[in-house]
């Protein structure tokens, strides 16, 4: 048999994490060091793995419940090889050091289990009730697999060049950073988007590192349903950051 599709055999490596394509990740097991995926993002493997859901502290159950972050993972563990995917959306690896990254959590494909992660807040410059985002922290050493919407653009952050980003864009950023939510406008109405521009909510980042951006308002579809037609839910809709402190608001 021939086909131009034997052209995209596994690729080998010496790395725990290989992007094998833009859309498809691949972790080696060793028997030592287990990953921690999101929720059915597997689509094949070889050797000897165990999926098992993984347990979740009180705290954390109660931090999902209050704020909607938070990770729905499996526990990949054994010796063999892994593949993830998630709706075909760009995957990027990223080494986490002591300098820690602040994530939204529906970006999360996978990363290892001996990392920490903690939902935190961030305020709006406003001090309104409810019109605050949740993002999660990742700490300690190890790697994480981020999903972007197309390819994304990688911005420095320096003490002389802060830089703002649409809330429902921003990917991932330097946990260092000192952060603040706002929204450009003059009048009392600050619930809704910057006049007839389209533009709300966004994210100032002030310090030193950097800011991960995607070119989409849209966050990956989740929970969808494939059968008599497809449910998804998006960022700009009733999860994402706009719905989000225009529900908090009014409620």
């Amino acid at each position: 048999m021939q086909s131009p599709l034997f052209n995209h055999a596994e690729q080998q490596s010496q790395e725990r994490y290989v992007v094998q394509n833009p859309q498809l990740l691949r972790v080696a097991l060793t028997g030592h060091d287990d990953v921690l995926a999101r929720k059915g993002a597997m689509v094949a493997y070889q050797g000897l793995v165990d999926f098992d859901g993984e347990y979740q502290t009180g705290g954390q159950r109660r931090a999902r419940a209050n704020t909607g972050e938070g990770l729905d993972l499996m526990r990949c563990s054994g010796q063999g090889t892994v593949y993830f995917a998630n709706l075909a959306q760009y995957i990027h690896v990223v080494d986490v050091d002591q300098e820690g990254m602040t994530v939204d959590s529906a970006y999360v494909l996978a990363l290892d289990s001996t990392l920490h992660t903690e939902v935190i807040a961030v305020d709006s410059q406003y001090g309104i009730s409810g019109s605050g985002k949740y993002q999660l922290n990742i700490s300690g050493r190890g790697k994480v697999a981020l999903m972007t919407s197309g390819q994304p653009l990688m911005m420095q952050v320096t003490p002389d060049k802060y830089v703002n980003a649409d809330a429902d864009a921003i990917v991932a950023w330097s946990s260092g950073l000192r952060v603040q939510m706002q929204a450009q406008t003059h009048s009392s109405g600050v619930m809704r988007r910057r006049g007839n521009t389209g533009e709300g909510w966004e994210l100032s980042f002030l310090g030193q590192g950097f800011a991960l951006v995607q070119p989409s308002e849209v966050m990956p579809p989740q929970n969808a349903q494939i059968g008599q037609g497809v449910r998804a839910q998006f960022g700009a809709g009733q999860h994402g950051s706009h719905a989000q402190n225009q529900n908090n608001a009014w409620n």
